[in-house]
């Protein structure tokens, strides 16, 4: 089951979203540093979420440094946030106020795609969240396909045409080693 998410304009978290929200958070400081305001930091990541293809020097002043806002985002994807978040979204139930973020979170993850790898991906194609692609899912690496594909036994005795179709979905389980911006922005 693959699902889009009804698009959304962006609005700050309210007091119950937030609350869905915080206990996903982990805890990224071990040093005793900690975020003066982690929600106004949620807003601002979930506020370019929804601004597809803008940079983070574009980030509205309101939000605080955008380099800062940056290296934040990079430290919650590469502690797994998004992943967590992804497979808390899918196993609630519609009414969970979680859901009331999933535009944001499945716009957010797109963001993370390149930092959180082919296991992002492979988690989302799983999740059926197609809305968190950052691409169609035709233009992108398919693992589980690549893997069946490479238990296929192909001898040299083979027919032509199933080498050909063989070596075509081989080519295609790899996806696009470039997406056009165009297509991403329009997906």
């Amino acid at each position: 089951m693959s699902s889009l998410t009804t698009p959304t304009p962006w609005t700050p978290l309210s007091d119950t979203t937030w609350a869905a929200l915080q206990p996903h958070l982990p805890t990224l400081f071990p040093q005793g540093r900690r975020t003066p305001d982690l929600r106004a930091r949620m807003d601002a990541i979930f506020h370019l979420a929804h601004h597809p293809g803008t940079p983070w020097k574009n980030l509205p002043e309101r939000f605080g440094r955008p380099d800062t806002v940056a290296r934040f985002f990079r430290r919650l994807t590469h502690a797994g946030f998004w992943h967590r978040l992804l497979k808390e979204l899918a196993s609630n139930p519609p009414n969970h106020p979680l859901r009331a973020l999933e535009k944001a979170i499945t716009r957010a993850t797109r963001r993370a795609a390149r930092l959180g790898g082919l296991h992002l991906l492979v988690l989302i194609r799983r999740l059926g969240l197609r809305s968190a692609l950052n691409a169609p899912p035709w233009l992108l690496p398919d693992p589980a396909l690549a893997e069946t594909l490479h238990r296929i036994p192909v001898t040299p005795q083979a027919a032509p045409e199933l080498l050909k179709a063989l070596r075509h979905l081989h080519r295609a389980t790899l996806g696009r080693a470039r997406i056009p911006r165009s297509v991403r922005l329009a997906w």
